[in-house]
């Protein structure tokens, strides 16, 4: 059995914790046991289980500062930003505390006198959720807490770079009255989740699987749940275009585009992937954009500093593979060096000791064409592509072509222009004079193409991923009455004409 251990990416020597990773037999196992609690969770009522996620939404309100301090730790983000993840959490619990008294279901109409028709949401089962380590607080709330709501088990597989983030969130929705076996948190490796995923699946322990990750473990997932008849909920990478237009206030260009591209160091599924700069202004905000991002503050992240390390040395180890696919026709702007952070290799202004911890240098690579390697990947990490377009149609074509359709984002003051792109462009989400990065916990969040399966978590849009509808016909007659068949006629005359 294979230990995980949980390092702080800020300073390496300072480990966290160290569990071993649970196996595929143990996953199986927590399965059965949620599976066999889920419906009695499921018979409480509704507004019952929104009060537990108000108690859960008060914990982490009374926690919030801890939590953000281990986020902080664990994964490196800027404490600033960990603080308003927390919140997020928060907000979620909030809005959905009061969803458990608007289960609504409807009554419809017959076509047939004395009978009545409803529906009804009824929870899906039992579910098992996958997440990523970039938001180790904030993303598996969007899941977990609706899941809860709405009668459903969990089995949390989360980050195995964020197990104390997770097991400190765990302990906080136990405390607020979830019941152990309703939400179940494991660490484990991709294969064994995999693996017990295959297992659970065909056993029918499983009814939905929801997944944060990749584009391309995205795709292994949905096609597993595929063949038990299911369709996960997927929220995978994105290639962010960020469009500028030539009457963009630039000033708000640049605050949108510095925090999109960087912040978190560049490991959002909506951070700024590329920015395109219409070619009248290509050249001058370019240039801007290189200053700016070369005298930000990088390093400790409990400082005051556009972003800290990245998450892990295997995140690290992607970002210089997408460093590799750099072309001779591109520019490289933005700080003093390329790749990771160290004293042979210095950021100016660093902040703090580079050698204790994953620090790379932010870089923007200009000079980007759709015939580019870079155009068509998503660069998970403090690196932003920059190209130029002539018309609102190429900056269209621009940002679908790479398949992605997450989020994107167009600075303009032109009603058309904007109406424009967001009737062309695939994207999930349209930020206007906004950074592609901010969602809020009443607004669906999701993508198309390879950003995901049309699925959106956040608001009552998430609902449909952990509920099912089903509708009754109740038949009060005391006789047979057959739909389009015995429905009630009213005499007309279709040959009535006016007189002229």
């Amino acid at each position: 059995m294979s230990n995980i251990v949980s390092k702080n990416p800020s300073n390496l020597s300072d480990v966290i914790v160290e569990l071993p990773a649970a196996t595929s037999d143990e996953i199986v196992a927590a399965a059965k046991r949620a599976k066999a609690a889920q419906k009695a969770w499921a018979a409480m009522p509704a507004p019952a289980r929104g009060r537990v996620i108000a108690n859960v939404g008060r914990l982490v309100e009374a926690n919030k500062e801890s939590l953000a301090k281990l986020v902080t730790r664990e994964m490196g983000k800027v404490y600033a930003e960990a603080l308003g993840e927390v919140q997020e959490v928060i907000d979620t619990c909030d809005f959905f505390l009061g969803e458990g008294r608007r289960m609504y279901g409807q009554t419809v109409p017959s076509e047939m006198p004395n009978k009545n028709l409803f529906t009804f949401r009824m929870p899906v089962g039992s579910t098992l959720i996958i997440t990523a380590g970039n938001f180790p607080a904030a993303v598996p709330s969007w899941y977990i807490v609706p899941a809860l709501l709405t009668g459903n088990s969990v089995i949390w597989k989360p980050a195995e770079f964020t197990p104390a983030v997770a097991n400190a969130l765990t302990a906080i929705f136990h405390a607020g009255g979830v019941p152990k076996d309703i939400l179940i948190t494991l660490v484990a490796e991709g294969a064994a989740t995999f693996e017990a995923m295959d297992k659970c699946l065909s056993l029918g322990l499983i009814n939905k699987v929801g997944f944060t990750g990749s584009t391309e473990v995205g795709r292994k997932i949905g096609a597993k749940t595929g063949e038990y008849i299911q369709s996960a909920c997927l929220e995978l990478g994105g290639k962010n275009p960020m469009v500028v237009m030539p009457d963009a206030n630039l000033d708000l260009v640049l605050e949108g585009a510095l925090f999109a591209g960087f912040g978190t160091a560049g490991q959002r599924c909506t951070s700024l992937g590329t920015l395109w700069l219409h070619e009248s202004i290509y050249d001058a905000f370019l240039a801007r954009y290189a200053e700016t991002v070369a005298n930000a503050k990088v390093g400790d992240p409990m400082k005051d500093v556009l972003f800290g390390p990245m998450i892990s040395e295997k995140y690290l180890e992607n970002h210089l593979k997408n460093l590799s696919m750099i072309q001779k026709h591109h520019t490289v702007l933005g700080s003093t060096g390329v790749g990771r952070i160290t004293k042979e290799n210095p950021r100016a202004g660093f902040v703090g000791d580079p050698e204790a911890g994953v620090f790379v240098h932010p870089t923007i690579v200009a000079g980007l064409t759709k015939d580019d390697e870079l155009y068509a990947t998503e660069t998970f990490g403090p690196l932003v592509t920059v190209g130029k377009f002539k018309t609102i149609e190429e900056a269209i074509e621009l940002s679908n072509g790479h398949g992605y359709g997450l989020s994107c984002a167009i600075y303009s003051s032109d009603p058309k222009t904007i109406w424009t792109y967001r009737e062309g462009v695939s994207a999930g989400m349209m930020s206007v004079n906004n950074s592609t990065s901010g969602a809020e916990a009443h607004l669906p969040f999701g993508g198309n193409g390879k950003s995901g399966n049309g699925s959106r978590q956040s608001g009552v849009w998430v609902l449909d991923q952990f509920t099912r509808w089903q509708s009754l016909n109740w038949d009060w007659s005391g006789k047979l009455q057959k739909a389009q068949m015995d429905t009630v006629e009213v005499a007309h005359n279709p040959n009535f004409r006016i007189a002229e």
